[in-house]
Formats: C-alpha cells, sequence, structure tokens
C-alpha cells in the first residue's frame, strides 16, 4: 500500500458544509443573496473567447481595478483562487515544524488545516463576547509565534473591532511575527470603518490584508481573492502561487465588479436592511444574534439540543443553516443572508422551535 507523509495521513480533510440536495435552499456558504454585476457577467462572457490562452500570470487588469477603487499600489497587490490559496502560500512561506500559527477563538478554520499541511502549531487566542480581542491575542504570544491571523469582520460571529484595535495590535507585536488580516467580509462596513487604515499598515513589512471578490461582489463560483503585501512578502509568496491560479474569465469579471461600485454597495446595502430585519425578528422569539458586520448572523440558542431542533426544523422545510459544532459553538447555527421571502421562512420555522 502506498502511504502518505505521516503528518498528511494523520490530517482531518478540511470541513465543507453539509449543503443537503437538490431541492435544498443553502444558508450555509455565505454566498450572495444576489447576482453578480451584469459588468460582470458581461465582461466574464467576453473573456471566454480568449481561453485557448493561458490566464495572464500578473493578472494586468484586475490589479489595476483593485489599486483603483482603493487607492493602493498595484505591484503590492496579489490574486489568488480566493483568499484560501494566499492563506495556504503565507503559511508555507513563513511557517514550519515547531512554529506556532496564532488564531483566535471563532477565526476562519481553513487557518488550522494550512497549518497543519506544514506540521505548525495552530493555537487559539480567546475572544471576548464572541469578539476579537487584542489583549488577549498579546497574551498568547510565545517565542514561536510566527504569524497571526485576525479575521475582522469575524467568521462565523459577524462581529468587528474597529481599525484602531488592528493597529495598536500590531505595533505592540514583535518585528519578527506576520499579522494577517482577513477582510473577506469588509465591504459590509467599509462605509463606516474607513480601510485607509489598515491598508498602509502594509507598507511596514510586516502586515498583510486579504479580501475576496466571492461575498460582496457575488463571485464565489470564479474563484477570486487578493491582498496587500509587503514587496518582500509579496515576493516571497510569488515563489509559490500557481502562476496561472485565476482563469482569463474569471480576472476579467472580477476587474468589471471592482469597477462597478454601485452594484456592490446597492448589493451591500440590501443585504444588510434583510439581515438586520431577520436578527430582530430571531431576537423577537427570545433567540441572541450578535449585530453583524456580514452577510451573516449567527443564532444562539438556549442550548444545543434546540439548535439541533431548530435545524431539524429548518430541514423539514428543505432550509439548511451551517452548524456550528465545530467552533466550539454547538449551541449556534450560522445563518447566510437569503432574499427577504426565504428569511421569512426561516423565521416561521424558527418560531415553532423557540416556543
Amino acid at each position: 500500500m502506498i502511504r502518505p507523509v505521516p503528518h498528511v495521513g494523520s490530517m482531518a480533510a478540511y470541513a465543507l458544509a453539509d449543503l443537503g440536495d437538490e431541492n435544498t435552499i443553502s444558508l450555509a456558504q455565505n454566498e450572495s443573496a444576489f447576482p453578480a454585476s451584469p459588468k460582470a457577467i458581461a465582461a466574464g462572457q467576453a473573456a471566454m473567447a480568449d481561453l485557448p490562452l493561458y490566464p495572464d500570470p500578473e493578472w494586468p487588469e484586475l490589479r489595476a481595478a483593485i489599486a483603483e477603487v482603493h487607492g493602493l499600489n498595484p505591484a503590492q497587490i496579489l490574486c489568488g483562487a480566493g483568499s484560501m490559496e494566499l492563506i495556504g502560500c503565507l503559511i508555507r512561506a513563513y511557517a514550519g515544524p515547531g512554529d506556532r500559527v496564532l488564531g483566535t477563538d471563532y477565526g476562519y478554520a481553513f487557518v488550522a488545516s494550512a497549518a497543519a499541511q506544514v506540521q505548525a502549531d495552530y493555537v487559539k487566542a480567546r475572544e471576548v463576547d464572541l469578539t476579537v480581542s487584542v489583549d488577549d491575542i498579546l497574551n498568547a504570544l510565545t517565542p514561536s509565534t510566527r504569524i497571526i491571523f485576525v479575521c475582522n469582520p469575524g467568521n462565523p460571529t459577524g462581529t468587528l473591532i474597529p481599525n484602531s484595535d488592528i493597529t495598536r495590535l500590531r505595533d505592540r507585536l514583535p518585528a519578527d511575527v506576520l499579522l494577517v488580516v482577513d477582510q473577506a467580509y469588509a465591504e459590509f462596513c467599509d462605509h463606516t470603518h474607513d480601510p485607509t487604515e489598515i491598508f498602509t499598515l502594509a507598507n511596514r513589512g510586516d502586515t498583510v490584508i486579504m479580501r475576496t471578490f466571492s461575498k460582496a461582489y457575488g463571485l464565489a463560483g470564479a474563484r477570486v481573492g487578493w491582498g496587500y503585501f509587503p514587496p518582500e512578502i509579496a515576493g516571497e509568496l510569488r515563489k509559490l502561487l500557481n502562476p496561472n491560479n485565476i482563469s482569463i474569465a474569471a480576472q476579467a469579471a472580477a476587474a468589471a465588479a471592482m469597477r462597478d461600485q454601485a452594484h456592490m454597495q446597492n448589493v451591500v446595502a440590501q443585504t444588510a436592511e434583510i439581515r438586520d430585519g431577520f436578527a430582530e425578528g430571531c431576537r423577537a422569539l427570545g433567540l441572541t444574534v450578535p449585530a453583524s458586520h456580514t452577510n451573516f448572523v449567527l443564532i444562539r440558542f438556549s442550548s444545543a439540543k434546540q439548535a439541533q431542533s431548530a435545524d431539524a426544523a429548518l430541514r423539514a422545510d428543505n432550509l439548511l443553516m451551517r452548524g456550528m459544532g465545530g467552533y466550539g459553538l454547538s449551541d449556534c447555527l450560522r445563518a447566510t443572508i437569503c432574499t427577504g421571502p426565504i428569511m421569512d421562512r426561516c423565521l416561521t420555522a424558527l418560531e415553532g422551535v423557540s416556543r
């Protein structure tokens, strides 16, 4: 029998969401409730004529679009097949056996898988009230800490800390510790939390900022993520990235989506309106829902048993939320925000459980 190397053989596969069957409406993957920009769709379709060619490994139009919208240096932008590729490459480049990768209680679970791939130790700092705590991250530092990952806004919590807290964290970290700020949901709070301060941190040489087109831009199927990197770190990462990682059509669609800020902002506004109404409806049923700054909400029940009952009631109506047992939140379900009528159906199912 052909055997893998021991540390891979002992790993568990990354846990994906249960998507049900063809009759199921999934609220489990934090996908957009609304279609991508028509301009993005048209650009992607037009680019299909170039499919005989390999995609440009420098992503010129995509980098230019991101740089124009965010006022960034295009040379410091790297693009990946989703932010997952960038996360994996960062950990491979800067951590290894005996090193520590530090996340938080409810940080992005893929980071743990990526750390296991290089035999680094993944450790979680405590969150307070389901919210990242800068002080607890600092208290969890050890001499072996090489990388710190902070999700802001958080997933699966939806909570947010001020940009000034991220800067305070960076100021108090050792110079040889890489800080990675995962902002997959930042478009849902950019209007209240100007990202300029966070992007500026990348110019210090010790911080990476990551974003994605999968959420607010509605391009999860295109698999496009991006990050703002210090030049030295970008150079190291290029050694590990697949040089043809984003298809021609996906690059074209993402560039057009980035330039259609009006569409994205309209999606964010509509999503937030439905989200806040659904959250209030849940609270009226006696359920606990933290204020969310994303396109999902975390619903906390009185017990794990009640959460299981809610899951069963939702499934009976062909609705599927994400169970949070893997995050140590067995009394919670995470609900991606869908259209208003679907969220109303969810409330009806939950009403029967909360009585």
